[in-house]
């Protein structure tokens, strides 16, 4: 369950690489794209231009490299031709990237042109709440102190955690033990230990946190249809504290 320092050196690696797929999505206008369309630029820069592997293809018998999942989509939603990015939509692209044998997960909600402010807060509420789990993680902290520090954070902001999916465990792996769940009790669950890695990655909703699966098998959406946001780091125990593998540019925190 847990990884040596070279292992997680390596996870390091395709973090960064990871990392920067981000920032080439940032680095261009996505509205009036497909979701293929930017599958298949995540797809080429992951390949082409980073020499790795998109983890995702082909894990379940899945046939594309991230999971784009738009508004009222919770999670695992399929890349398609016909779903077109538009003005006011979000988007979460969930990707994963194995280098060297070792996998990083990402994943992190878009903002398309623009958008409505109350979507915009439910996407800031769920990336706080991602970093307030973070914050949870230390050598002797337990899995409850991570989905207790999301869940507060949702329920303070109005919002609702979806409880079917969860973080997990990765390494050579995509999903490995343990399960992180994004709610729960203080000093309850798995205590951490000095060199575990795996996800944190909460999806909220702005109604009800009751989701249902459509007819693809994958597609995840609310039952009322109102928004859902997620945000997902790779994280690492360190000594005394916590090491995100993931961290993009633009974030400060580690």
């Amino acid at each position: 369950m847990t990884k040596t320092p070279t292992e997680i050196e390596l996870m390091a690696q395709a973090g960064r690489l990871l990392a920067s797929v981000f920032a080439h999505l940032d680095a261009r206008p996505l509205a009036g794209l497909s979701t293929l369309e930017v599958n298949d630029l995540v797809e080429a820069f992951i390949v082409g231009q980073l020499d790795a592997r998109p983890a995702s293809k082909g894990q379940y018998d899945y046939g594309f490299v991230l999971n784009s999942s738009r508004n009222a989509v919770v999670c695992h939603g399929v890349p398609s031709p016909d779903e077109i990015l538009r003005d006011g939509d979000i988007v979460n692209f969930d990707i994963t990237l194995e280098k060297h044998g070792y996998i990083a997960d990402s994943s992190k909600t878009f903002l398309i042109g623009d958008v409505a402010p109350g979507a915009r807060r439910l996407v800031r509420a769920t990336y706080e709440a991602m970093w307030k789990g973070i914050q949870a993680v230390r050598p002797g902290a337990r899995l409850g102190d991570i989905g207790y520090a999301i869940e507060r954070h949702a329920k303070r902001n109005g919002y609702s955690v979806v409880r079917e999916y969860c973080g997990h465990g990765i390494g050579r792996e995509m999903h490995e033990a343990p399960q992180v769940l994004h709610f729960g009790k203080p000093g309850t669950g798995l205590a951490l230990r000095e060199g575990m890695v795996f996800t944190i990655e909460p999806m909220l909703n702005q109604g009800r946190r009751t989701v249902r699966t459509e007819d693809d098998g994958w597609t995840v959406v609310t039952v009322d249809n109102k928004l859902s946001a997620q945000f997902e780091h790779t994280v690492a125990v360190t000594h005394d504290g916590v090491r995100v593998l993931t961290l993009r540019g633009e974030e400060t925190r580690a």
